[in-house]
């Protein structure tokens, strides 16, 4: 593995000499998609600060409204899910007319009729699939009733085709893409480098003070009328919501009374969201296996979506099961049942600290924390991979508040990893036992 993260380092890969001619409008677009992707973790922040403090989750950039928190931590299997195979779609807004610079001019004249078309036409990361997904439709976790989710039909281009335009509209227009005002020159500051100072983002972004709140009200995103429309980060029945789930895995020595916790840095050219940012580790977005209709019931549990990013991510796993012709076999699945069957036990505990909406792009993350004693961390995952399909895996660094609290201030974090991390830290002896 990796042993440091490296907050200074973009992984976006150059353009190559004697590509296909781009249309002016699609050399803008790819302008501005250079300038989210060199500048994300930057972005992040500003767009999270110009939401009121009250709707920023642990002090975060991440956005939750009241019924997304949770006072203390809460085992991941008490959260009721509902599956709605007949919800409705959701009533989404017109990017054509909201934010046309989103959609570029083909050669032929004709605007991309989709954001994820754009997407995979110009920029195709190497993950890229149109795969089914479990939307998003409610969310309650503050309930009398206990903590709540519900879903309907989704596919994952239906998210792209909300987020990706909600971060290019915001991107634009801190570039000043109308006007021309500012130089594709920024860069993610080195670790310690201030980010309100002078120099060439800054001008960028204007003469707004870092903090102030944005005139747009509750939207923010430099009233973006796209962002708006969708209804901001927490909207849900403007977009299909694609959830993932996010999971800070912490190998816990029960006799040392230490823990320890592995990063992941998100390849900008591998993965089409949080490219760049270092991340817990494993993160997925909560779908079936495969298109076999058996699959949609088989896999709907938070804690299986999580044994199938276990295999993939710590381990270099293939993300084809086989589920097209039978059932994932969980129970004679030697990782996923070793993994039960400790959580059932004890040496393993999942737990759900909260949900939030990243406040440049609205992707959706539930926060988890799985626990698992040090010598079945190390059975399991001793040999991790150092690098898998979706960037680096970085080494396990202490879970202590000297740790957690460097990088918090000097790594570019995505906005779920530094909520979850405030939060885990926060509540500790909780998750631990102590």
């Amino acid at each position: 593995m990796t042993d440091q993260p490296q907050p200074g380092r973009s992984s976006a890969r150059p353009p190559r000499s004697g590509g296909p001619v781009r249309t002016p409008s699609e050399e803008e677009w790819l302008r501005v998609h250079a300038f989210l992707n060199r500048n994300r973790h930057e972005l992040a922040v500003r767009a999270g600060a110009e939401y009121p403090p009250d709707t920023r989750l642990a002090g975060t950039p991440l956005i939750a409204p009241p019924a997304w928190r949770l006072p203390a931590p809460v085992a991941l299997d008490s959260i009721r899910l509902e599956l709605r195979p007949d919800a409705p779609g959701p009533d989404s807004p017109d990017l054509a007319a909201l934010a046309p610079s989103a959609l570029p001019r083909r050669p032929d004249g004709t605007r991309y009729q989709r954001y994820s078309e754009a997407v995979g036409r110009l920029v195709r990361p190497a993950v890229f699939e149109n795969r089914p997904t479990y939307r998003l439709v409610e969310a309650d976790l503050a309930g009398a009733a206990g903590p709540r989710l519900a879903f309907g039909r989704g596919r994952f281009f239906d998210g792209i085709d909300a987020g990706g335009p909600a971060g290019h509209e915001y991107a634009a227009a801190v570039l000043g893409q109308t006007a021309g005002e500012a130089p594709l020159t920024a860069d993610v500051p080195p670790t310690g480098e201030s980010t309100a100072g002078d120099g060439p983002f800054r001008a960028a972004l204007g003469a707004g003070e870092a903090g102030e709140t944005s005139p747009a009200g509750e939207y923010g995103a430099g009233g973006g009328s796209f962002r708006a429309a969708l209804g901001g980060p927490a909207g849900l029945a403007a977009r299909s919501a694609t959830l993932a789930v996010s999971a800070l895995t912490l190998r816990y020595d029960r006799r040392a009374g230490t823990a320890s916790f592995p990063l992941h840095h998100r390849d900008a050219s591998l993965v089409s969201h949080g490219g760049g940012l270092y991340q817990v580790i494993p993160v997925g977005v909560f779908q079936p296996s495969g298109e076999a209709r058996w699959n949609e019931r088989n896999d709907f549990s938070l804690w299986r979506g999580l044994l199938r990013e276990y295999a993939e991510e710590l381990l270099g796993a293939d993300e084809d099961y086989g589920s097209e012709r039978a059932p994932v076999d969980y129970a004679g699945w030697p990782l996923a049942r070793t993994m039960t069957a400790a959580l059932a036990d004890g040496r393993i505990r999942a737990w759900c600290l909260g949900l939030g909406a990243d406040p440049l792009t609205f992707a959706l993350d539930l926060l988890a924390v799985v626990v698992i004693d040090a010598p079945l961390y190390d059975d399991l995952f001793g040999a991790a991979v150092d690098a898998n399909a979706e960037g680096r895996v970085l080494r396990p660094r202490p879970f202590d508040e000297p740790s957690v609290t460097e990088l918090l201030a000097g790594t570019p974090l995505q906005a779920a990893a530094a909520a979850l991390l405030t939060l885990a830290l926060a509540h500790r002896e909780t998750l631990l036992g102590w």
